[in-house]
């Protein structure tokens, strides 16, 4: 929606003068007669500096959203859903229209106040979503215009029907496919790490743990991609047809068999490189596995994520010994310390998906026993399904249907 010419030109103060004035009239300078015009009414007075498609996309007064209430790592007690205006963008801002919204596992360490400690209840929950355009401020309209559809990723606010997010902060996509959604995060986070901290070679093998994950998924195709030998863990044999499908050389179901003693008998030289999100016992297992010169990447712990101290037990007296006797390495990676690298991985990426060869597999709940995750209440379905492990690919809720028309979905 295009602001009428005549208020951007005049300004704010002078624009407000006339605001509200109603049908005053206008006096003809000849004759002195006074003739009535129509009344013209500019409902948001700060009309001057933001853009509002109100009648194009159907913005409500109102919105449903969801806001952390009490700190809890149990996702259902620590969230609920509250009906509040619609906000207004401020100059630099784009308030989109959520179409679909991203799952992490990392949603109950933020429910359960582990990132920021100062941060008390209530705050919004969700971290990264993808939609239209409905709304901007004038700063952000030289970039942007109502109607283009855009990602993003931040510390909070998006599990909610409409969210502002920072002009800058905001990824232009080609359309609205859940597909761009797992890459933010996801996709970003296995290919920055194993660029950055894997150091991979060519014929090196490579350990991905929850390999049918949402950023699992990533490492195994750009581990692939770099010429190595891919393992994969994963629970179920439809998850090790689907790994095979985008390049594991070796899928293992470790519901069906020994993950120790299959990477003992199988890779008796140890492993190169081990992405590793799941904590705990297989952790120590990566550990014991790494070969001369092994890497081990600690992207999460998911395992410890829904007990009250959020890390799983770890046994690590040995650990020094270990990693001295092989000259390996453990390595951290978090995704916002590497900021310098997100616009060359996502931009990468992109390139590789257009091009179809890139995976980008979701899950939107179909195979749930309670059907597809429709609508923002879904969320707390889909934190469970995804936790229980049921998920294949990154887990996605659609959170309102698209807009009518919009021909670029």
């Amino acid at each position: 929606m295009t602001s009428p010419p005549s208020l951007l030109l005049l300004g704010r103060r002078a624009a407000a003068s006339l605001i509200g004035r109603g049908c005053a009239g206008v006096t003809d300078a000849r004759s002195g007669v006074r003739s009535a015009v129509p009344r013209r009414f500019i409902i948001d007075t700060s009309y001057a500096t933001h853009f509002m498609d109100f009648k194009g996309s159907a913005i409500p007064s109102s919105m449903k959203k969801l806001v952390v209430t009490k700190l809890s790592q149990d996702f259902r007690e620590a969230v609920s859903v509250r009906t509040v205006a619609v906000p207004t963008p401020g100059d630099a801002e784009l308030l989109v229209r959520n179409r679909f919204v991203g799952i992490n596992a990392s949603d109950i360490n933020y429910s359960a106040g582990r990132y920021d400690p100062s941060v008390k209840p209530p705050f919004d929950a969700g971290f990264e979503g993808i939609g239209e355009v409905v709304g901007l401020g004038l700063s952000a309209s030289s970039r942007y215009a109502v109607g283009d559809t855009v990602a993003y990723f931040g510390s909070g606010g998006a599990f909610a029907e409409y969210t502002v997010v920072p002009a800058k902060e905001s990824v232009p996509v080609p359309s609205v496919r859940p597909e761009f959604l797992a890459l933010l995060v996801s996709g970003a986070t296995a290919y920055i790490a194993l660029r950055r901290l894997g150091d991979l070679a060519k014929g090196e093998t490579v350990l991905v743990t929850a390999a049918a994950g949402g950023t699992g998924q990533f490492a195994v195709q750009f581990a692939k991609r770099a010429g190595c030998h891919v393992v994969g863990t994963c629970s179920s044999d439809e998850k090790a047809g689907f790994l095979k499908s985008i390049g594991c050389d070796r899928p293992i179901n470790y519901t069906a068999e020994d993950l120790a003693k299959t990477l003992r008998k199988e890779y008796p030289l140890g492993i190169d490189v081990v992405y590793e999100s799941v904590g705990g016992s297989v952790l120590e297992l990566a550990v014991t596995s790494l070969a001369n010169k092994g890497r081990l990447i600690v992207i999460g712990f998911i395992s410890g994520y829904q007990t009250a101290s959020g890390i799983a037990p770890f046994k690590g007296g040995t650990l020094p010994v270990k990693l001295l006797q092989k000259s390996a390495s453990v390595r951290g990676f978090f995704l916002p310390h590497f900021v310098g690298d997100y616009k060359e991985a996502l931009s990468s990426m992109m390139q590789m998906f257009a091009k179809g060869e890139l995976v980008c597999e979701v899950d939107c709940g179909d195979m749930a026993e309670e059907g597809r995750f429709v609508g923002l209440e879904s969320v707390f379905r889909a934190v469970d399904y995804m936790y229980a492990g049921r998920n294949l690919g990154k887990v996605v809720v659609e959170v309102a249907p698209p807009i009518v028309g919009d021909s670029k979905l």
